[in-house]
């Protein structure tokens, strides 16, 4: 029988959970298009992980101990426990087992030589309006000198204020500042090794961790109010726990906004810490997996979110509810020593997933991964970042405050991929290609077919023309190559 007071706080909570789905998302968030994610931490010394392909390509082809195999670098603490994995291999050779704690003294130092404000400039100069900065990934290890103790792992904390001097940068050039906080997975408190997806999902600790985390996330929104609150896996607390730190948060910060990966405690979650449970559930997901095709991560929506997080993956249509793509420049988040120019996508490719995005109602987070010896971003990250910011300076009046139109995609006549995005009545048309000759055709009898449209990186007018089955964009002169080419229509 439920207890009076039981059901009092079940209806606060629904309430209270209603008022934060009637919230709006805020203006600079719907508008801001482009965000940096630093993923940076101890992880960064040894920058190693297994090339086995994709997130997705290691659950399908080496599910059994698909988690020690991943390409992301941030997870190795927990690949060498697993003896068979490429990291517990090079661990061996590089490192003779030495313990992961080792590593902080390497990153201590290689933080005489960081400089938070040559950070800032770079992403400003890429075009990006927000910085999500990894405050605590899976191994616990935090980048401020937190105040709450951690009881399995003390001292566990930067001595330096990393995610306070790295804030003061960011937004001393105009961009917001957000956070990301591990709360559905902390080593320290669960050190029990993980090889399959169900025992990724069953990890998550209980006993003092919930707390912990609640009071951690708490510090970090009282101490630096982040504009983002970035949480990751899920949350180890009950959903009215997590109401009320939504709550909280965003009476500290009124304009601030939540992504998805909040999923709260249940007791279908808990029983997923039994080993019975979670053979049952690799049962079940192995073959799902193996038949999957390659499409990232989609996370579950949970009880209330601002934004959706897809991870190396992109919804297919124009979504209602505010989304943003996270990926990194590689297979990794965290720095990989092994990766050369060719593991790093294309300025191109980056570019054109971005405009998909914003044409779908998206925001990109993309990542950088700094090394830990030196606390540098390596130049492959850097040249992206360049090449990226020149093309955004160039085409912003198409991106930036954009709303999508009343279809985000089509083709011109020759082939060239299309994207559509709208502000104040204008409609931009993003070509994902460079078309050759002088006439260039938008299939579509709903494209604009204003008199003078204008190349927005050059600024050179061409003549718009209404013909047979779409909109043609008469040139003066070639188009010169680039990732993109933005034309104003009306």
């Amino acid at each position: 029988m439920r207890h009076a007071d039981d059901y009092s706080r079940r209806m606060t909570t629904d309430s209270t959970l209603a008022s934060l789905n009637a919230r709006p998302v805020p203006q600079w968030f719907e508008d801001a298009k482009f965000g940096i994610f630093i993923h940076w931490g101890l992880f960064s010394i040894p920058a190693f992980a297994a090339k086995s392909g994709s997130i997705s390509d290691a659950f399908k082809n080496q599910y059994d101990y698909a988690v020690a195999q991943t390409p992301y670098c941030e997870w190795y603490w927990n690949a060498i426990k697993v003896p068979e994995s490429d990291s517990a291999k090079f661990h061996r050779e590089t490192y003779n087992n030495a313990p992961y704690e080792n590593f902080r003294e390497g990153f201590t130092h290689g933080l005489d030589q960081w400089r938070p404000d040559d950070w800032a400039d770079l992403f400003a100069a890429a075009g990006a309006r927000y910085v999500v900065l990894v405050t605590k990934h899976h191994d616990g290890y935090c980048l401020w000198p937190s105040g709450i103790d951690n009881p399995h792992q003390p001292g566990w904390t930067s001595e330096r204020d990393i995610v306070g001097e790295l804030g003061a940068a960011v937004r001393a050039r105009g961009m917001r500042y957000g956070l990301y906080y591990s709360g559905g997975i902390d080593w320290t408190f669960n050190r029990e090794p993980l090889r399959t997806l169900a025992d990724f999902m069953g990890s998550t600790p209980g006993g003092d961790y919930p707390a912990y985390a609640d009071a951690q996330t708490r510090e970090l929104i009282d101490r630096y109010k982040p504009s983002v609150l970035w949480n990751d896996i899920s949350w180890p607390g009950d959903l009215a726990n997590e109401v009320k730190l939504f709550a909280d948060y965003y009476a500290a910060v009124p304009d601030g906004v939540v992504n998805d990966r909040w999923l709260p405690m249940t007791p279908e979650r808990e029983a997923l810490k039994t080993k019975e449970a979670r053979a049952a559930m690799d049962a079940i997901l192995k073959p799902r997996m193996q038949n999957a095709p390659s499409k990232g991560i989609i996370p579950q929506i949970p009880p209330h979110c601002d934004f959706r997080t897809p991870e190396y993956a992109a919804f297919d249509a124009i979504q209602d509810k505010k989304w943003e793509a996270t990926r990194g420049m590689s297979h990794s988040f965290g720095f990989n020593r092994n990766d050369t120019d060719a593991d790093y996508e294309s300025v191109e490719t980056l570019v054109r997933s971005f405009i998909d995005a914003v044409a779908k109602n998206g925001n990109l987070l993309l990542n950088v991964g700094p090394r830990g010896a030196d606390a540098q971003i390596p130049p492959e990250q850097v040249s992206r970042l360049k090449g990226f910011g020149r093309w955004a300076k160039f085409n912003a009046d198409g991106i930036y405050g954009t709303r999508p139109w009343i279809r985000f995609d089509g083709t011109t006549r020759c082939g060239v991929p299309v994207r559509f995005t709208q502000k104040d009545g204008t409609v931009y048309a993003h070509l994902l290609g460079t078309p050759k000759g002088m006439d260039i055709v938008i299939e579509g009898e709903d494209v604009p077919a204003p008199r003078l449209p204008m190349h927005l990186s050059s600024g050179a007018k061409a003549v718009g023309s209404r013909v047979p089955g779409g909109t043609k964009l008469q040139l003066a002169i070639p188009l010169e190559p680039a990732p993109a080419h933005c034309f104003r229509l009306a």
